[in-house]
């Protein structure tokens, strides 16, 4: 096997360990994860610029006990 064809792991979130993604056959994504799960970690930890002055939205609490 060349170097290339090695795949390492990359380091990931903690809360995001385990979590593999694939294409089958009829081009449907197959995950590891609920797409609930997912949703939660990307509301908690990206910030959506589209998002940010909207009114109508609960914006995310910030950690900065």
């Amino acid at each position: 096997m060349s170097k290339k064809q090695k795949q390492n792991k990359p380091k990931v979130h903690k809360d995001l360990e385990g979590f593999d993604v694939k294409v089958d056959t009829f081009g449907e994504l197959q995950s590891t994860f609920e797409i609930d799960k997912i949703n939660q970690f990307l509301n908690k930890n990206v910030d959506d610029k589209k998002l940010r002055d909207r009114e109508d939205i609960d914006q995310p609490h910030s950690d900065d006990h």
